[in-house]
């Protein structure tokens, strides 16, 4: 009896996710600690330096997932399966880029986007490594671990939920953050992000997203992330305007619009994954189905 009731705490949704966290984050700090130090020893360029570090935190947050769950699941990892990685990479690039080159537009057209300079093309090198470092971390941990396990237990819609939430508690603590930019990217990133995973089922989908949207946002259009600013750029802009369609200081993902494309693309891939019957019903729910079977 003991036994069978430790296995199942264990193996339960909330263990496993807090283990998965722990591990990941763990293993992705202590890593990046070692690795920062270890170039330090060299007489590499700063620069280069960060790209390597950046380089090596991805891939140890795909490491510590892939082996932890393929060990304590006793499972194949399709969510990180390489089938289709080529399109799930392109067509998600695509997406995040066009989504943020809309936003962009609408402050473009209202006149609160000018370019005051256009830098060298290796200006983006540096920000790509480190945009698809942070893509690939924050989706391993949202998605790839609280959402995936979430929505075994809670099914999709709720687990799509909690996840936003969170999502948008975690940038409530970044420079020129607000409860309405912390809604907004619970709505943008928080629901898009999950829907892309539920409608793929494979984690390369939300992190092309994901990436492509921060990417093309700071290193391209040249304005804040999440209350960020990065030094080198592909255009040096000046935005400015009413908060609501610039986003103010926290960056052009705190506007209206950005939130009005990405819930569209949202209910796009949700409307495309019910009829494709991706979407998983919570237990309750298919317990209920269980119960009417066995009774009919």
């Amino acid at each position: 009896m003991k036994t069978n009731a430790g296995r199942e705490i264990l193996n339960s949704q909330l263990t496993r996710i807090i283990v998965g966290l722990v591990a990941c984050i763990l293993t992705v700090r202590v890593g990046q600690s070692v690795i920062h130090k270890l170039l330090e020893l060299t007489s590499l360029d700063k620069e280069i330096q960060r790209v390597m570090s950046g380089v090596c935190v991805a891939l140890l947050a795909l490491i510590s997932y892939y082996y932890l769950y393929k060990f304590y699941e006793k499972r194949r990892i399709s969510e990180l399966s390489t089938g289709g990685i080529i399109k799930n990479i392109g067509v998600g690039i695509l997406i995040g880029a066009v989504l943020q080159s809309l936003t962009i537009l609408v402050i473009f057209v209202k006149g609160g986007y000018s370019i005051v300079s256009i830098n060298p093309v290796i200006f983006i090198v540096p920000a790509l490594i480190t945009s698809f470092t942070a893509a690939i971390f924050e989706e391993i941990l949202l998605r790839g671990i609280i959402f995936r396990i979430a929505e075994e237990k809670l099914g999709s819609y709720f687990s799509m939920l909690i996840s936003a939430v969170l999502f948008g508690a975690m940038h409530l603590a970044n420079p020129h953050s607000s409860l309405t930019a912390g809604i907004g990217l619970a709505i943008q990133a928080g629901l898009l992000l999950a829907a892309a995973y539920i409608y793929t089922r494979n984690l390369w989908f939300p992190i092309a997203i994901h990436f492509a949207w921060n990417f093309t946002q700071s290193t391209i259009f040249g304005a804040n992330v999440s209350g960020n600013t990065i030094s080198k750029t592909l255009i040096t802009s000046k935005i400015e305007g009413a908060e609501w369609f610039t986003g103010g200081q926290f960056g052009p993902e705190g506007s209206i619009q950005a939130t009005t494309f990405c819930l569209v693309a949202t209910i796009v891939l949700l409307v495309l994954s019910h009829r494709e019957g991706k979407i998983m019903k919570p237990f309750w729910k298919t317990n209920k189905e269980k119960l009417a079977v066995a009774h009919s």
